[in-house]
């Protein structure tokens, strides 16, 4: 069944909340004040259009000065200021209509003024408590998204997983390692065996990595030296690696893969492409108190047709859920022949669900 519109399932609330409180009021009135008179529920109309009229007042203003969670514990000041403003508006507005209407009884003396104090101690609190409410639905609703971001994330998780797993074992890649492995057998054992345990650390990390949620750079770095190692054997010298890494960095939480992800990305698209093969440069460092992540290639980004495929888009996805705004990716055709893959990640920051 489609889902209410939310401005929809606000205006039941509010109308639904305020005709509860007047029929409450007409209900109590009935069991402990035999004397209700017409001036009464003339009055009780009248809060209950008001109290319509300045609820929906406050929530605009509120939307509108962004005081909703979780901006709100940075503005708590503005929220205040702007509540008690609007019970002073409130019990103003209904004290002049009450005494412009007669609403009041003619026989009791009592000044505008006292009457004013009297309606901000009795009516204030209508609107505490629609305010109360109001923030109750909010943070249940954060927390409700928090959740479905959570479920999004293990999602993007297990089908990151499964697309890794089989990108590497697949027969392509398989095969071409092997065959290179089995080159090497009689004319560099040793290289050989080193292959076979790069190539098995590679499918290890591929099927255990994406459990979870994020690794050590220099876990990841380590993944993505076996896998180069291995197409080294295959692309010999038209294959050129480069490091640019900040020591410090290496410490730094990403996601599991995705370094590996774009570095494929440039081999498949950029240095396959190239008659004399290319260079891959992998660059960390900090930039402006961020965690900056490059992968520079050989290439153009007319071969690049990845951009829009999974793996590019997966990494956007997870970055934006693990770190929200404050994380950053593009790929883009540096200068001629050069693609630069640039990931920007907040610092020292253990990367929570926004």
């Amino acid at each position: 069944m489609r889902n209410r519109p939310k401005k929809e399932i606000y205006w039941w609330c509010q109308l639904s909340g305020w005709t509860l409180y007047g029929l409450t009021m007409v209900f109590f009135t009935f069991v402990f004040d035999s004397k209700n008179n017409n001036i009464f529920y003339f009055k009780l109309l009248l809060i209950i259009l008001t109290g319509l009229f300045f609820t929906h007042l406050l929530r605009v203003a509120i939307k509108s000065l962004n005081l909703l969670p979780p901006e709100l514990y940075k503005k708590w000041w503005m929220l205040t200021f702007l509540l008690l403003s609007f019970l002073v508006l409130f019990n103003l507005t209904n004290s002049a209509l009450a005494e412009w209407l007669h609403l009041y009884n003619p026989k009791v003396k009592v000044s505008v003024e006292k009457r004013f104090l009297i309606n901000l101690v009795s009516d204030s609190p209508l609107l505490l408590v629609w305010v109360s409410i109001y923030y109750l639905w909010h943070y249940i609703e954060l927390g409700t998204k928090t959740e479905i971001q959570k479920v999004k994330l293990e999602s993007l998780v297990k089908e990151m997983e499964l697309n890794t797993i089989k990108a590497h074992i697949n027969p392509h890649f398989i095969f071409n390692a092997l065959n290179s492995i089995r080159a090497l057998v009689d004319e560099n054992p040793e290289r050989a065996r080193s292959a076979i345990t790069e190539l098995s650390n590679l499918l290890r990390s591929s099927m255990q990595a994406e459990k979870m949620e994020t690794v050590s750079f220099e876990r990841e770095l380590s993944i993505v030296k076996d896998y180069l190692a291995l197409e080294y054997i295959r692309f010999e010298d038209r294959l050129t690696v480069a490091y640019d890494i900040d020591d410090d960095t290496l410490d730094q939480p990403i996601p599991p893969m995705m370094l590996q992800t774009l570095v494929e990305n440039a081999i498949k698209h950029g240095i396959s492409k190239q008659k004399n093969g290319g260079t891959i440069k992998i660059s960390s460092n900090y930039t402006n108190h961020n965690h900056e992540l490059i992968v520079q290639n050989t290439g153009t980004l007319i071969n690049m047709n990845d951009s829009e495929g999974f793996g590019i888009s997966s990494t956007r996805n997870r970055l934006k859920l693990l770190f929200g705004a404050n994380a950053y990716f593009q790929i883009k055709e540096e200068r001629d022949n050069l693609v630069e893959a640039k990931i920007i990640m907040p610092v020292s920051e253990v990367p929570t669900l926004v």
